[in-house]
């Protein structure tokens, strides 16, 4: 196994903020590792690049960075424009390790009196979550809550919206039906969760000074989740949220008095620009800074203009400024304890709270639930690629273990855990829509418009008339039919909607990565029995074709709002409209055949002879 060990790289923001590509790793000295500013602060994530870096710098130790690892405080805020190495494409060996772990990993002993049990650790402690209303923060609430019960508060950035108080965002928040369990089981629990009023996207992240004192007083462990995952959203914005959130959110750890662990929920997708993806911080095409200065002092018109050269290769502003954040983080948290977690397409939950939760339409989701519809039947995929779905509740529980880890073992390692499936349990494009469409056929909508079929293509061409033909010509048709009774016609908008969903997900089913786990599988091995059944994220556990059934009876339930009660009468409909189907496809073959004996004389001529012989067959067959 080899891993990418950090070299020299150049990152220069010129004198005038104007915008600079980063120079290409140099093919200096192996060893070696980037310095900024002069001082080696923490490695990104390779477990033995600390004691490399410093036996070819010079440095005896980075005890200065490490000692105070866990405050946070004054000592952190002082030491903030430290040092980070960043890694490149060379790759050495990773030395020889007891039980084929990598350090600082050790795999748990019974007999080890220091151990931790994982809601041991959080009780008495103060959470910080950001994007905690997302579909990630509530089952993170839901399972701190459950899970580790006697943790003092956790405070929820929260916004105002449409004149809504976060007061009573919070209150709809804790009703929800993820909830429900707590409020019949733990009602108490739920007051621990405060709100907290503030917005990302503003300066100190919109947080009160006073409230900016109560986190800095009491929050031990933070989790930032908050980021725009809309794979078309404009660069500013995204840089607004998932770049400059994080560098305002990481000034405020610097201030918070007993910091233990911040967790960083990046993306598997950010280096999406190469094949093999290990658990480190690649060299970013640019520099952050210069790209927060560009979005300041350009017309948003001219940076829309520029937005497909600036991100290159990538599909979408989306993975160019998670990328970019994951680079400024390295540099900016100084000896801040920090773990990135980068998860792939997250999916509805395989257990916990319950199996099958879902709360959105993105990803695979929408496109399932288009199928189980009847209203989509075919895209670009590529059918034996791996297709990297993680369920949320294994990302919550790696990234509970991940901070956990993070506190109760220092270490000037920046560690990254890519929460993925590809490796240890894959899943290719072809069984998990084979999986879907046996689901959505056992456990049907009610008004499925269509018998649920479809197919997945390379052939772009062929897959075009496709889509002409099964998507937008029923729906046309059906709307013109809706005009004519007086009804609101919707199916061509909805068609629209898919459209415009499948080509964000194209680039990701037409394409296959290799995400290196080896952090996340050596973390697995650190905890204890009873923790591993508690918080659990070993992805080899998951069977694929429950799961998928379990997922599609879930958006069933908590997207379209139907109940189990009505699954027998949506059965009866289906099996209508499986004969329907076939009576469609006998029909079309007819008026096809009609057509072409319509045109062709020789066609016609030969079709006569064949009923004339088998007229002729069917009469001998008495005397056989």
């Amino acid at each position: 196994m080899s891993h990418a060990v950090a070299n020299k790289t150049e990152t220069e923001a010129a004198p005038n903020s104007s915008l600079k590509q980063s120079a290409a790793p140099q093919p200096a000295n192996s060893h070696d590792a980037k310095l900024l500013n002069g001082t080696l602060a923490r490695t990104n994530g390779l477990t033995h690049a600390a004691s490399v870096a410093t036996s070819s710098s010079g440095y005896g130790s980075s005890s200065a960075a490490g000692s105070n690892a866990g405050s946070g405080g004054a000592t952190s805020s002082s030491s903030s424009s430290s040092a980070a190495a960043v890694a490149s494409s060379t790759a050495l060996p990773l030395p020889p390790s007891s039980n084929g772990l990598q350090m600082p990993y050790e795999r748990f002993r019974a007999d080890d009196t220091s151990y931790v049990p994982i809601a041991q650790f959080y009780a008495g402690r103060s959470v910080f979550i950001t994007g905690g209303t997302g579909f990630m923060g509530k089952v993170l609430v839901e399972k701190l809550l459950r899970s580790c019960p006697d943790i003092r508060n956790i405070y929820l950035l929260i916004r105002p919206k449409r004149g809504q108080e976060v007061s009573a965002r919070l209150t709809e928040l804790l009703n929800a039906p993820l909830f429900e369990s707590l409020r019949q089981e733990k009602p108490k629990e739920l007051s621990k969760v405060i709100p907290i009023s503030g917005d990302i996207t503003s300066e100190e992240l919109g947080i009160s000074e006073k409230d900016q004192n109560l986190l800095c007083r009491n929050v031990s462990v933070v989790f930032h989740s908050a980021a725009t995952v809309k794979f078309d959203e404009k660069l500013k914005l995204s840089v607004t949220i998932n770049m400059l959130g994080t560098k305002r959110l990481v000034e405020l750890c610097h201030r918070m008095l007993s910091l233990d662990a911040l967790i960083h929920v990046s993306t598997a997708y950010c280096n999406c620009d190469r094949t093999d993806v290990s658990e480190v911080i690649y060299a970013p095409p640019y520099n952050p800074d210069d790209i927060i200065s560009l979005i300041n002092w350009l017309p948003e018109d001219i940076l829309d203009q520029l937005t497909p050269r600036l991100i290159g290769k990538r599909p979408n502003t989306y993975t160019f400024t998670k990328a970019l954040a994951e680079h400024m983080l390295l540099k900016e948290a100084g000896n801040l304890p920090v773990a990135i977690v980068r998860p792939s397409i997250v999916t509805a939950s395989l257990n916990e709270p319950f199996a099958g939760w879902v709360d959105n339409f993105n990803g695979p989701t929408g496109l399932v639930s288009a199928l189980a519809k009847g209203m989509f039947r075919t895209m670009m995929c590529e059918k034996n690629y791996v297709a990297d779905m993680v369920p949320v509740d294994i990302v919550i529980n790696l990234m509970i273990a991940a901070a956990w880890r993070t506190a109760t073992r220092k270490s000037n390692n920046l560690l990254i855990y890519n929460c993925c499936t590809g490796q240890r349990n894959p899943i290719i494009w072809s069984e998990f829509v084979q999986h879907a469409m046996t689901s959505v056929r056992k456990h049907p909508l009610e008004g499925c418009l269509w018998y649920p079929t479809g197919d997945l293509r390379m052939n772009r061409p062929m897959n075009t008339l496709n889509c002409i033909a099964k998507h937008f010509l029923p729906a046309y048709i059906l709307d013109g039919v809706a005009r004519i009774m007086g009804k609101k016609p919707f199916v061509v908008n909805v068609q629209n909607k898919i459209a415009k969903a499948v080509e964000c997900l194209e680039y990701f089913a037409t394409r296959q990565w290799r995400f290196k786990d080896d952090n996340v599988h050596a973390l697995l091995h650190t905890l204890s029995p009873k923790d591993r059944e508690i918080f659990v994220f070993d992805v080899r556990h998951i069977n694929w074709d429950k799961y998928v059934e379990r997922y599609v009876l879930g958006f069933r339930e908590f997207l379209f709002k139907q109940r189990p009660e009505s699954l027998p009468a949506s059965r009866k409909r289906m099996l209508r409209l499986y004969y329907l189907h076939q009576l469609t496809k006998v029909v079309a073959v007819l008026l096809t055949w009609r057509f072409l004996m319509s045109r062709s004389k020789r066609l016609n001529d030969l079709w006569s002879s064949f009923l004339e012989n088998a007229l002729r067959m069917a009469r001998l067959i008495p005397f056989l």
